[in-house]
């Protein structure tokens, strides 16, 4: 069975740490923060940019040399209002003081030292709906390719209502092959509403070579490599995934899996 599902170490601290080596892959890394008041994070970037994503709550933020003060609003990831977000250049360091009680997401892909340290969330970002019926799901595009504030990182992150699809139909971009397809890795940091409630998702190839299912709870974080990567939510919870994507192009092509793409194009006539 491959090691797609990672569990998060714990309930406090630094709660994942996923670099490239352990994945097995050459592009993207995770970390979560999960701090109460008081408690501070710091990070070098090194060779990595980063995209700081406040999943919930508050925290002082400092990075690249500048101090941006109290970032942060919504206080339940459910509330669904846009994400404060700070990009961190390759080369610099960041620190982050918690003011509440603050969930603090560490998106990382290569990056290169030029781009300047700067707040590029919550101003920017709006909820798009994605789907139709039992398909639909709500978008905030926090660094997709149509945001020129990163070098190497895609940042999305969407809310599945409860009892609906998500990353459905399923679509893969594992193919380095512009425009048809890009190369992409993938993580998907899953919260569910209420906590205790759980979701599925499957990555699998046409090929059959990779086939998993996994039950994935509150903070569980799921590795795409390749493949399909459709995930759901039963009725009576809600899920949430933050999705970070890069490769050696930063554009996001993909195609359907063709057995299911009767579903898109049925929706999208």
């Amino acid at each position: 069975m491959a090691d797609l599902l990672r569990k998060p170490q714990g309930t406090s601290g630094k709660v994942h740490s996923l670099t490239p080596a352990d994945a097995g892959w050459g592009y993207v890394g995770f970390g979560l923060y999960r701090l109460k008041a008081g408690e501070r994070a710091a990070e070098a970037t090194g060779e990595t940019e980063v995209i700081l994503v406040l999943v919930e709550g508050k925290a002082s933020i400092t990075a690249g040399g500048k101090d941006f003060g109290e970032r942060g609003e919504r206080m339940n990831v459910f509330e669904r209002i846009p994400p404060h977000c700070i990009y961190v250049p390759a080369g610099a360091d960041w620190s982050a003081v918690a003011t509440t009680d603050c969930t603090l997401a560490v998106c990382t892909a290569p990056g290169k030292p030029g781009r300047e340290a700067a707040v590029i969330g919550p101003e920017g970002i709006t909820l798009a709906t994605r789907g139709k019926d039992a398909n639909t799901r709500y978008i905030h595009a926090i660094a997709m390719e149509e945001r020129d504030v990163a070098d190497s990182l895609l940042v999305t992150e969407v809310f599945t209502p409860t009892g609906n699809w998500s990353s459905y139909p399923p679509h893969r971009h594992d193919e380095d092959n512009f425009p048809e397809m890009t190369y992409l890795e993938e993580t998907y940091y899953h919260r569910l509403n209420p906590a205790q409630g759980f979701g599925f998702q499957r990555v699998f190839t046409e090929d059959g070579s990779l086939d998993e299912t996994m039950a994935v709870a509150d903070h569980d974080l799921v590795l795409v490599p390749k493949g399909h990567h459709p995930c759901g939510v039963p009725h009576g919870y809600e899920m949430y995934y933050l999705n970070v994507m890069a490769g050696p192009l930063r554009k996001w092509r993909f195609q359907n899996h063709p057995d299911h793409d009767w579903i898109y194009k049925r929706d999208n006539p």
